[in-house]
């Protein structure tokens, strides 16, 4: 896959000063989260950044892990730096150029005459339950292959926190430590208009985005790094009213995916509010700082169906657009982190 050109900043990689420690929150998005991978790979590249905690929805999730895995492995070598780094961006490219090739083949099977129209109306009369009754999924084998899950429960440098929605009781749920495993990542990708609810010790799990895209709140309470970098795919504003019925389903899934998250910001925003008016005591509290990289118009050029439609040419357009979007947040607010935000909240979410 082509890369992007790195910026000029990127040589301020080389110096010897400290790393920023942060924690980055990643948003679900089916094959929009390539856009994210470009993200992560500019921030690796980088290499003044030091990683404490992840939490993931979705897509969010499996780059979560996939990132993870590749550290993990790297740790494994006794490697730390730029070469865990390294580990962590051949992980996440080895793991995309497979979703890209999975993708391209299914595409090929829809162009089909016929197929894509009676793929669609079957959506629309029968559940998974009905029209995958083996709840067939090639994403299952490709984590299986690619991702050591007892690699990343074994490692202590890196927390995952995976987000998935309780069927029973519509509540987060958050998968961490050796509770990460395939299951949980199946679960929290799970839309139930596609697949079955993925069941894991007894209970039933949707897609995570429908209670936390991306869960904020476990990096709050479990970690110490005071700057969370969100990666938000899902676009908050849309100026035109949609007409037609993929755009206004579009519309739809945009406002709910990322209702959670306008929700924890404000939280985090209020909280802080009370802090700094003396209502809250600042030896049990801390502030936070918040950041943002959004797929901005790159992604919302796109078609809704974009996002169930991974080939390999959409994987590196948008593995490019974001590298391109992380290496621009570099430049502009990496003396952001530890100081203050980047993500004014009041003009963007309240």
């Amino acid at each position: 896959m082509s890369e992007a050109q790195p910026l000029p900043a990127a040589a301020a990689a080389e110096s010897d000063a400290p790393k920023r420690r942060i924690n980055l929150a990643l948003q679900g998005g089916g094959a929009h989260g390539a856009f994210t991978w470009g993200v992560l790979d500019a921030l690796l590249e980088d290499g003044r950044i030091e990683f404490e905690g992840i939490s993931g929805t979705s897509a969010g999730a499996m780059n979560a892990a996939v990132m993870a895995h590749g550290f993990a492995q790297a740790f494994a070598r006794n490697q730390r730096g730029r070469l865990a780094a390294q580990s962590a961006r051949d992980a996440l490219r080895a793991f995309w150029t497979q979703v890209g090739a999975v993708g391209s083949m299914a595409a090929a099977g829809m162009a089909v005459p016929g197929v894509q129209l009676l793929m669609s109306a079957m959506a629309r009369v029968m559940s998974p339950y009905q029209a995958n009754p083996l709840d067939i999924n090639p994403l299952r084998s490709l984590l299986e292959q690619q991702v050591d899950f007892e690699a990343i429960a074994r490692q202590r440098t890196l927390k995952l926190f995976i987000g998935a929605t309780n069927v029973r009781t519509g509540r987060a749920e958050i998968f961490s430590g050796k509770r990460v495993t395939v299951d949980a990542l199946m679960a929290s990708a799970c839309l139930p208009q596609l697949f079955k609810a993925v069941e894991i010790d007894g209970e039933a799990y949707w897609d995570g985005g429908y209670t936390g895209n991306p869960p904020l709140y476990p990096l709050t309470y479990g970690t110490v790094s005071s700057d969370v970098l969100i990666v938000q795919i899902n676009p908050i504003v849309r100026e035109d009213v949609p007409d037609r019925v993929a755009d206004i389903q579009d519309r739809v899934n945009q406002i709910t995916f990322n209702a959670p998250l306008i929700a924890e910001t404000r939280a985090i925003a209020f909280v802080r509010k009370l802090m700094e008016q003396g209502r809250l005591d600042t030896a049990l509290y801390r502030s936070l700082f918040l950041h943002r990289i959004d797929g901005g118009e790159a992604l919302l050029a796109l078609n809704p169906s974009s996002k169930l439609n991974a080939t390999s040419g959409l994987v590196e357009h948008l593995f490019v657009e974001g590298r391109l979007a992380g290496q621009t947040w570099l430049l502009q607010h990496f003396d952001d982190l530890g100081v203050r935000d980047s993500l004014v909240i009041p003009k963007v979410h309240l």
